[in-house]
């Protein structure tokens, strides 16, 4: 047996550590309990070996032991371990944070975290400012947590925020500051085998009930009569509603096995009925252009080699059906399957489409799920009991054993790009991971992303195209509405242009359904004093606050009833009645935003039956689920929405789109600006004319001479690629170049700017051939959530002389004791915001 292990913890630092082995012996790939610091870390086991540390090595020369063997087999296989270390060694992550992202298993575990004084907090305690009645809030709470602590000895968080109402950064603080230690504990934690279900009893009898009663009786009945108690939980209802309606016996309890696709799951197959059309197989049902693409690809599938295609298909294709009919190839030669879409709101309907065609062979993997849904479903996975597996971004690491075919829906969506730590893009991992596994991977779009275009354009990809759609249905006809002549002609700033109302009227008096793209939430996004021109802005970020309304059942014209919000932080206060700097009662809003639109349309349209798409509507996956099937139903026909509503939707009955405002992404100051204007254009004016009848598109633009414009007005995406890669080349920015941005942040901008100072200084000093950089400057937001941003971009023709660049600018940042948390690196970035 060995005597020393090698475990990769979830910390930010770039190595792994050793503990010595005492009792049951790790494997390679599993898991450990081990202690670090004052606290208990899970952590992957990386090697085995009997080489014990050298004794000069202060940082290992006292060996700790493991605590305890969580696994006995490897919950990572060689594969995905190797994966993880390509995902560490590219995106320049520490191996530990990686591994912690791939295993979707903390729900295994309880972790507890206690509190205790140290000897600097019991004097910092006794010194006259802490003990002064002027001390400011941050200090009185301070001074809370020590008093607490210094009479009642260790205490575990829960009970100590509970007792001294201590924010967490206020425990952070003192925990910095020495003044307490943290200590954290981990034991395993028994995960329930089956869940709760919600039943409504048909043809029971009424009683009178409260509001709150008829509430949750409406939504079991909307749910088809079952709901998971998790779902109505997420009701914010109070626990004696269900116990209550349990008791009157209008609604009974059932114990589901959590395994299946219970919880979240059961009403998206409720949904595969009606958005199966046929039960022909789907193969059956492709068109000869279909056909051919998917043979190219079965082909691949079957020969077991590493292949990866850009399918590049227009709007209504049926890329879609292809995927499938090839994912059905797959299994029936016993091969396995994994279908990434970009966001959680695509899961039901995609999901609904695969349970169809495959049944209960299908898991479901997305961050929307609870830690014992994910947990059962990953089990599900790594025992091969589903071979066909959908999810966002972090199912690419799903344990698929033998994984033969990988498909990327809408793979130019930057949602697959991770925004915290390790930033990876799952289309390059899934890439990578195909590569590792000799597997076929399909990059799928109506709009591909440059560096895919580019990587087809290189024969690093194979390119397929399906250049109609299905049934030979034409692409919708696009019309610009120029908005200067709009205004110039009716002296009036509208949210509508005239042709824009008259099509719409047209539309639903024809009883057809439209759908309107207003890509900014909330009901003004600007609150400007006329007065003296102070704009309101978060007190946490260097952004303006947005103005929303509170709902349609409220009397929105009262203040009591509008909030100013931050979108970033999700800092909120009410609408003040005067300006804060000079008092001037002279508040201007500015600009419409989604909720505003929903409002204006139900004014202009009273008899149009309206609904609204956003990240304020759609808060859980059940609401996309129940304004989808409303669309299908009909019951919907004018649908305003931010992009939300561009994305993978198939609705029959769209025959206008409308587009509201989209010029002012074009003015951001990112590179990647045209791309997606043109990308978002392109894809929402795919939503029209989907069914038997011909689509319209209107656009409402100030630009109509921007190239991204007028390309996706065209249906021209290689003319847009031709103009936008001229400009790429010029400037040297991906696909032309690699790009890292590098960014410095801290609470304190003194320390931030200094920080990011002294790293341009150093770059000054160096020599790196054929690497640009651009900065140190304070990024495009400054200030996020309280903390200053500044940042430095990388480029260069070189991704190894681009790499070690950046690795000796993070040593020199730990020679210059600059803190690795305060330094984000992200490698390919997407946005540079």
């Amino acid at each position: 047996m060995p005597l020393f292990c090698d475990v990769a913890l979830p910390v930010p630092v770039d190595r792994a550590f050793t503990y010595s082995i005492e009792g049951a012996s790790p494997v390679v790939g599993g898991r450990v309990l081990v202690p670090f610091r004052r606290e208990q870390f899970q952590g992957v086991v990386v090697a085995l070996h009997d080489h014990a540390p050298l004794a000069d090595d202060a940082s290992t020369a006292k060996v700790r032991p493991v605590l305890r063997v969580l696994d006995q087999e490897p919950v990572l296989s060689e594969h995905l371990l190797q994966l993880g270390r390509w995902i560490a060694e590219y995106y320049l992550a520490p191996l530990g944070e990686v591994l912690r992202t791939m295993l979707p298993l903390g729900a295994e575990m309880r972790r507890e975290t206690a509190y205790s004084i140290t000897c600097r907090g019991t004097a910092a305690l006794e010194t006259p400012q802490q003990q002064s009645l002027n001390a400011n809030a941050a200090e009185q709470a301070e001074h809370a947590v020590l008093a607490f602590l210094a009479e009642h000895g260790q205490s575990r968080a829960a009970i100590l925020r509970s007792k001294t109402s201590a924010s967490a950064a206020t425990l952070h603080q003192l925990v910095a500051k020495r003044m307490i230690e943290r200590e954290s504990t981990a034991t395993a934690r028994e995960l329930r085998t089956t869940v709760r279900v919600a039943v409504l009893v048909p043809d029971a009898r009424l009683p009178r009930l409260n509001e709150n009663q008829q509430r949750l009786l409406a939504e079991l009945a909307s749910a088809g009569g079952r709901l998971p108690a998790s779902e109505i939980r997420r009701l914010s209802l109070p626990e004696s509603t269900l116990d209550t309606l349990v008791r009157r016996q209008l609604v009974r309890i059932e114990e589901v096995p959590a395994d299946g696709l219970a919880e979240g799951f059961l009403d998206g197959f409720a949904l595969s009925r009606d958005l199966a059309s046929s039960s022909v197989p789907v193969e059956a049902m492709l068109n000869d252009a279909q056909r051919e693409t998917m043979l190219q690809i079965a082909a691949s599938v079957h020969a077991r080699k590493f292949q990866p295609f850009l399918l590049h298909g227009v709007t209504g294709s049926g890329k879609t059906a292809v995927y499938i009919a090839a994912m059905r190839r797959a299994l029936d030669a016993g091969l396995p399957s994994l279908l990434l879409v970009p966001e959680i709101g695509l899961t039901p309907a995609m999901l609904a489409q695969l349970r169809f065609s495959f049944g209960d062979q299908v898991a479901l993997l997305h961050s929307a799920l609870t830690g014992s849904e994910r947990t059962a479903q990953w089990h599900r996975i790594r025992r091969g009991e589903a071979h066909v597996v959908v999810g966002t971004r972090s199912a690419v690491f799903a344990p698929i054993a033998n994984l033969a075919l990988i498909v990327i829906d809408e793979e130019h969506d930057t949602s697959y790009k991770q925004a915290e730590l390790p930033r990876y893009h799952a289309r390059d991992v899934a890439v990578m991971r195909a590569k590792l596994a000799g597997a076929t991977i399909v990059l799928g779009s109506a709009t591909p992303s440059l560096e895919s275009w580019a990587n087809a354009q290189r024969e690093k990809y194979s390119l397929l195209s399906l250049k109609q759609r299905v049934g030979n249905r034409p692409l919708p006809e696009v019309s610009l509405i120029d908005m200067r002549q709009e205004f110039a002609e009716t002296g009036q700033e509208a949210l509508l242009s005239r042709a824009m109302t008259a099509e719409i009227e047209a539309t639903l008096g024809r009883g057809e359904q439209a759908m309107l793209l207003l890509n900014r939430r909330g009901y003004s996004f600007v609150v400007m004093c006329r007065a003296c021109g102070e704009k309101l802005e978060c007190e946490n970020c260097a952004i303006a606050l947005t103005h929303h309304k509170s709902g349609a059942e409220d009397d929105l014209r009262s203040p009591v009833h509008q909030r100013m919000e931050c979108h970033y932080c999700g800092f909120r206060r009410t609408v003040p009645k005067l300006c804060p700097k000079c008092e001037s009662e002279h508040l201007y809003f500015f600009g419409v935003g989604s909720q505003q639109g929903e409002e204006r349309l139900q004014e202009l349209f009273p008899h149009a039956r309206i609904a609204r798409m956003d990240r304020d509507t759609m808060r859980h996956h059940r609401d996309y689920e129940r304004i989808l099937a409303r669309l299908h139903s009909g019951e919907i026909n004018l649908l305003v929405g931010t992009q939300m509503i561009a994305k993978g939707h198939d609705i029959h009955g769209v025959t206008l789109v409308g587009v509201l405002g989209v010029d002012h992404a074009l003015s951001l100051p990112d590179f990647r600006s045209a791309e997606r204007v043109f990308q978002l254009l392109t894809q929402v004016a795919g939503r029209a004319g989907r069914g038997e009848l011909p689509g319209r598109v209107l656009v409402q633009t100030h630009h109509m001479d921007h190239y991204a414009i007028r390309c996706a007005a065209e249906h021209n995406y290689l003319g847009f690629v031709e103009q936008e890669l001229r400009y790429r080349r010029l400037l040297h920015y991906p696909p032309a170049a690699m790009l890292t941005n590098i960014l410095i942040e801290h609470t304190d901008p003194a320390k931030a700017s200094q920080w990011a100072s002294q790293l341009g200084q150093w770059f000054q000093h160096q020599t790196f051939p054929g690497v640009r950089v651009l900065g140190p400057a304070a990024a495009p937001i400054a200030r996020i959530k309280r903390i200053h941003r500044f940042h430095l971009i990388l480029k260069a023709s070189s991704r190894k002389q681009l790499a070690a660049a950046v690795r000796q600018m993070l040593a020199f940042a730990d020679a210059a004791e600059i803190p690795r948390r305060q330094i984000t690196v992200d490698v390919d970035a997407v946005q540079l915001m």
